[in-house]
């Protein structure tokens, strides 16, 4: 499967969450946050941080996560050398799934656009 979510595209310890969480470029709707910071190398790494505190029922919370990773999977070359730490809001789990997509989407070229700025800036 060439565009599997593989190992070393996700974010596996507490050291890559804090990373990202420490002066991150942000972007933000009624259904996700999502922090972003660029990490040196050619490879774009996802982080979840899905709680439950705002998305109650554990199927819900995993429908978001695989949502959420095939969106990352499927923008590559976008996310080059970004960590990304995607947080849900409350009520992204009453939407489909195409208005996470789009949202999702929406973000991905955002976080690109200001950790670029920042980085160069």
């Amino acid at each position: 499967m060439p565009n599997a979510f593989r190992r070393t595209q996700r974010l596996l310890n507490a050291a890559d969450f804090k990373a990202v969480f420490d002066k991150p470029c942000t972007s933000s709707d009624r259904y996700f946050t999502i922090l972003g910071k660029p990490n040196n190398t050619d490879t774009g790494r996802l982080g979840l941080a899905i709680a439950r505190k705002r998305i109650k029922l554990a199927t819900a919370r995993n429908r978001i996560k695989r949502i959420t990773r095939e969106s990352f999977r499927q923008h590559p070359t976008l996310l080059q050398g970004i960590d990304c730490v995607v947080m849900a809001k409350t009520g992204a789990d009453a939407v489909d799934n195409q208005v996470l997509f789009r949202s999702l989407a929406k973000h991905w070229q955002q976080i690109k656009r200001r950790c670029k700025k920042s980085s160069s800036g």
